[in-house]
């Protein structure tokens, strides 16, 4: 029975190299992201396990406020009586306090900040040369005005020693003199890509920190003979919960875990592809393994007329799964070794400083390769085997096979699931249930509208078909396509994932910014907008006297002036507001009254958005502890609550508590109301002139506001082409097998056309229109599918301000048009092959 196996699975090679393709995409992804992520996770190791090599253990206070994704955590200072506490303590030989923290920006001599390398920006206090730390030119930083710089930036910067350099911290721009230029241990210029001025310590107090004689944490030497590890707890349980005591070795951990935030992002991009191309793969592989099966109907019968059981036929089609996923996991891993090794050196390329280390396969990417292949293909192949197990020893008479069916178990099923998904997108959507059950009833709904798409395949692809049906060959292949309504399904269902996916993607991306942008033109009072590219980035500062210069411009109404952050409730993130004038906030930003009072938020109470109110369950009138970046936590009453407003949806605390609690002292953003609309163009070199100091933000009107917003989209957007990609690539393939052995299976009848007229040329359009009509059907069905569920996840995520319900009518045509593309595309191999038959064999065949 194996040798029988085996012989069928080798006359059959391309046929299951097709399917098996599938199975290679899928395992290309899954183990790139892996090798990708394991390489370059041994190379940031490396770049910091030298940096912190000189200390024993380093104490500092534990952040108030953690950093989300893409912010850094607000140090919080220690003063030198904590220095001094800590040199007392047993078994310590010595303490030291150090400045470090980022927020250093460096301006170069055009004006704008130095490009971003990849690394964060330090500002610190000299530390004296070390192994780790070596002058290359000039000498340490011995005043207030002078600073030293590593050698990476000052490369970049193009600096030496004796150049004036101007830097922006905690305050606005100052300009020092590069006493020195130094590098890192083993001619590094930089370690991770970061750029590093070192000042005087009393500067870099100043500046980084915001006080005299404050440290952001303390360089601890153990005393000889100690254990590092006991002084470590014996400090830690001394100092109390509020300090973080770690090792040399566990610094060098916390600082690499955070320079690996664009690589969790890559690996989860390429976990997704992998997702659909598993997803896709598993209807190419049924539909591959059910044509085989149906071709071999009489086969398989004398099989079973010569006494093999139902069990031994089951095993003998899992037996070429599992060949099918064996061989396709090892392709799929080699060409995922490739694909780490490039894209490592891609991201290591981008970031200055990193040198990529050895090539890294770990074991879990071997295992999860061909797990992730074999079990995959032996899944799909399952229900086909089954089917094979059914054929009657009497069918080895027969021409026919077993004919396919009403598949009444698929339909039921497929009625229940989207049913409940039905029920679950109501709940969600009308319900007091939230986001989790409206994705639930989304997944629900997809793959329930997956199994029913046999029972509506065949009057869909009769109407899709109507176009081609003008002459012969595009009748035929309108007809080919509706004879089995179950194979087209499952063909047409790798397009139709490929595309829902991407349509519901996109819906929620156009929802999003339809809203964005007719909520910012109709609040938006403000004639100009100074803010940094991010939009609400609070690591932007603005000058405060270049503010107060610009009210005093003729012409200018009104100047409002924000600081953002984020704090915490309770255990939760929260974006915070403050505005130096609130009335010409709510001005320019036509914020309308709700509830309770809208005044200027007084001491001890905030006011914030309805949206904010609902997520946090509180009204006006109830209290709201806040943990602000600095200081403790704070208790304030809920004074006022206003509509949800694009560019105010946060809690806008006093301005007073901002210039003590918020990361920074400077405005982040500002608006500018003009008294006449007609001056807007002759004021914006003014006020751009006046802003020249504060390089980090740029001068924007309303409708530049709009076009940065919708960037953003822009770039979600682009991910999600790359998702249609892999699905489209699949759904070739998927076409192309079906194809393939459909014209294998009707061989006999295409000779018959052949013989009585029908040419090469109009052989060639059947096939491709055949090939048309169910890449339609697949791209028409997903582009319904993801519309709808892609509305639905919209309309749930109106607390996040999607007050707008928008479909992407520009890009769903685009996707119907390269579904056309693709039939065509599929259909050129197959259709040759049917156009070359010998007519002769042809109707002699089976």
């Amino acid at each position: 029975m194996l040798n029988a196996t085996l012989k069928s699975l080798l006359s059959r090679k391309l046929r299951l190299v097709l399917s098996g393709l599938a199975v290679v995409l899928a395992v290309m992804f899954v183990s790139g992201s892996m090798v990708i992520k394991d390489t370059l996770n041994r190379s940031i190791d490396a770049q910091f396990n030298g940096a912190y090599a000189d200390i024993d253990l380093h104490v500092a206070l534990k952040p108030k406020v953690a950093a989300d994704t893409g912010e850094t955590a607000v140090v919080s200072p220690l003063d030198a009586a904590a220095v001094a506490r800590v040199a007392k303590a047993a078994d310590v030989a010595g303490a030291k306090g150090l400045v470090l923290a980022e927020g250093a920006r460096v301006l170069g001599k055009d004006g704008k900040l130095v490009k971003d390398t990849g690394g964060p920006r330090y500002g610190e206090s000299w530390r004296g040369e070390s192994k780790l730390i070596t002058l290359r030119s000039g000498h340490e930083p011995r005043t207030d005005t002078e600073v030293a710089v590593n050698a990476g930036l000052a490369e970049k910067a193009g600096l030496k020693a004796g150049d004036p350099i101007s830097v922006l911290t905690a305050e606005p721009k100052q300009t020092f003199t590069v006493a020195g230029v130094f590098g890192y241990s083993g001619d590094r210029d930089s370690i991770g890509g970061e750029q590093t001025v070192a000042f005087s310590e009393p500067a870099a107090q100043r500046l980084m920190l915001g006080r005299a004689d404050a440290f952001s944490g303390i360089k601890v030497d153990v005393a000889s003979g100690a254990s590092v590890a006991a002084v470590q707890k014996s400090l830690s349980a001394e100092l109390g919960a509020d300090f973080e005591v770690l090792t040399g070795e566990g610094l060098a951990k916390k600082a690499s875990d955070k320079s690996r935030g664009v690589l969790d992002l890559m690996n989860q991009l390429l976990l997704g592809f992998a997702g659909v191309a598993v997803l896709v793969g598993v209807f190419l592989i049924v539909n591959t393994f059910s044509i085989i099966i149906a071709q071999r109907m009489r086969e398989l019968a004398l099989l079973r007329a010569l006494g093999a059981s139902r069990g031994q036929m089951i095993t003998s089609v899992l037996v070429e799964s599992f060949v099918v996923g064996l061989v396709s996991s090892a392709l799929g891993l080699a060409a995922g070794i490739g694909i780490g090794v490039l894209g490592a050196d891609l991201l290591a390329g981008a970031t200055d400083g990193l040198k990529v280390g050895s090539l890294a396969v770990p074991a879990s990417a071997v295992v999860t390769s061909f797990a992730v292949g074999i079990l995959v293909t032996m899944l799909a192949a399952l229900f086909p085997a089954v089917r094979a197990s059914k054929v009657p020893p009497i069918a080895v008479i027969r021409a026919a096979g077993v004919p396919d069916g009403k598949h009444r178990k698929q339909t039921w099923t497929g009625s229940v699931l989207l049913g409940l998904g039905v029920v679950l997108l109501a709940l969600g959507l009308f319900g007091s249930s939230g986001v989790a059950t409206i994705l639930s009833g989304v997944l629900l709904a997809f793959v329930g509208v997956a199994l029913l798409t046999p029972l509506f395949s065949g009057p869909s692809v009769q109407v899709l078909g109507a176009a081609f049906s003008r002459s012969l060959p595009g009748q035929l292949g309108r007809r080919n396509s509706a004879r089995n309504p179950r194979r087209t399904a499952i063909t047409a269902s790798a397009m139709m994932i490929g595309v829902a996916l991407v349509t519901a993607i996109s819906t929620v991306a156009a929802s999003s910014e339809t809203s964005v942008t007719k909520d910012i033109r109709r609040d938006l009072k403000a004639d100009y907008v100074a803010m940094g590219e991010a939009g609400s980035a609070a690591s932007s500062t603005i000058d405060p006297a270049a503010l107060k210069r610009i009210a005093e411009v003729p012409g200018v109404k009104a100047v409002a002036a924000a600081m953002l952050d984020t704090g915490t409730v309770g255990k939760e993130s929260q974006a915070l507001t403050s505005w130096q004038d609130w009335d010409q906030a709510r001005e320019v930003l036509g914020i309308q009254d709700s509830k309770g009072s809208l005044a200027a938020p007084a001491p001890g109470t905030v006011v914030m958005n309805a949206s904010t109110a609902k997520t946090r369950g509180v009204k006006v009138g109830d209290s709201l502890t806040l943990q602000l970046q600095r200081g403790d936590a704070r208790t304030y009453e809920v004074a006022g609550i206003f509509k949800d407003s694009s560019l105010a949806n946060s809690v806008v605390v006093p301005w007073a508590d901002a210039a003590t609690g918020f990361r920074g002292t400077q405005p982040s953003q500002a608006y500018f109301q003009l008294d006449d609309g007609d001056r807007a163009a002759s004021a914006r070199p003014e006020i751009e002139k006046l802003l020249a100091d504060s390089p980090e933000v740029t001068v924007k009107t309303k409708e530049e506001v709009i076009e940065m917003f919708s960037g953003g989209m822009a770039m979600i957007l682009t991910v999600v082409q790359g998702l249609l990609g892999v699905a489209m690539l699949i759904a070739v393939l998927g076409i192309i097998n079906t194809l393939a052995l459909s014209i294998l299976e009707r061989t006999k009848e295409m000779g018959t056309l052949r013989a009585i007229g029908l040419s090469r040329g109009q052989t060639i359009r059947m096939v491709m229109s055949e090939s048309v009509v169910i890449s339609l059907f697949g791209a028409v069905l997903g582009i319904v599918v993801g519309g709808v569920l892609g509305l639905a996840v919209a309309h749930a995520m109106k607390d996040q301000g999607v007050s707008e319900l928008s479909l992407p009518w520009g890009q769903m045509l685009a996707y119907l048009i390269g579904a056309g593309i693709v039939g065509v595309i599929a259909s050129i191999a197959p259709a040759r092959r049917g156009a070359r038959l010998n007519v002769l064999t042809a109707i002699s065949h089976g």
